[in-house]
């Protein structure tokens, strides 16, 4: 049985975490009127790789860094970088809010692909329970289609990344590292944002358009880093102490973080209708984790 301490010690990293994230986002909405998407995601994995070298230095040992599976890295990276790039882009076209909001379908495509997948069951319940986070979604994205077009799809492109990233993260996490793998991701994401900066700069591409941050810019970039580092670090574990149908509805915390930091920074708030979404969303999320956990408990 879970120790109560440690199950505790994972609701309040968690909590920070999901608290702390939603700031990266507000910096990476503030810098992208005079940084590129594609600038912004390079220089977000840059200082990760820089901070997480660090903690691999002083904290692993060389055989806790050996490379396996250097595909499932590669891929996981370029996973996470297309949803940073995604959601990023997104961004300069939609409130913080609402952007998190649609994009918080992913635990919901999550329980889909990993029944394709992983052959994980899954319900008529939880399909439903799917079904109705996906109406919320619409909810959200149907008034933001009129005002921003499709640039209103980018979270849910965003979300599917995103969960094709934790499918890989739930294979490689029984056998490397948490800090490990936080290295190897922002030098796999490092490298194919390299790639397609190179190939904006080509194809004079505005969202792939490699610059030199003025000073100013580059001071929040690198406290971005520091946030995505330490946030996801504390995500990580937080899954080693708590049961993941515990922690699971904990994620919607960032709604409420995005919501303040956007009406404080931004002058934006929900209407009545992202609400109704929001809350359609949250619900169909929360009851994909209750049946988790009563399936956890039965098995």
């Amino acid at each position: 049985m879970q120790k109560p301490n440690r199950a505790m010690q994972g609701l309040l990293m968690m909590t920070v975490a999901m608290l702390m994230i939603p700031c990266m986002d507000a910096i990476a909405k503030y810098v992208g009127p005079r940084v590129s998407p594609g600038q912004i995601v390079w220089s977000r994995f840059f200082f990760q790789t820089l901070f997480m070298g660090c903690a691999a230095y002083f904290y692993l040992q060389r055989e806790q860094l050996r490379l396996a599976h250097p595909l499932q890295h590669l891929t996981r990276a370029t996973m996470i970088a297309l949803a940073t790039l995604l959601f990023f882009t997104a961004l300069q076209y939609m409130p913080l809010a609402e952007s998190i909001a649609i994009f918080f379908v992913e635990p919901l495509l999550l329980t889909l692909l990993a029944a394709i997948f992983l052959g994980e069951p899954i319900g008529w319940r939880r399909i439903l329970a799917v079904l109705a986070g996906f109406a919320g979604a619409l909810m959200i994205v149907r008034p933001e289609f009129a005002k921003a077009g499709w640039a209103a799809a980018l979270p849910l492109g965003a979300a599917l990344a995103f969960s094709i990233y934790l499918l890989l993260t739930k294979r490689l996490s029984d056998h490397t590292h948490p800090v490990a793998i936080q290295l190897f991701t922002g030098i796999g994401a490092m490298m194919v944002m390299g790639g397609a900066l190179a190939l904006g700069y080509v194809f004079d591409n505005a969202w792939l358009m490699p610059s030199i941050p003025q000073p100013q810019d580059l001071k929040l970039l690198v406290v971005m880093g520091l946030i995505a580092s330490c946030g996801h670090l504390l995500v990580v574990m937080a899954f080693a102490r708590a049961p993941a149908s515990t922690l699971a509805p904990l994620q919607y915390l960032e709604i409420v973080s995005a919501t303040l930091l956007g009406l404080y920074f931004f002058g934006d708030f929900p209407d009545l209708t992202a609400w109704v979404g929001v809350g359609v969303i949250v619900s169909s999320g929360i009851f994909v984790a209750w049946r988790e956990r009563l399936a956890a408990q039965q098995g």
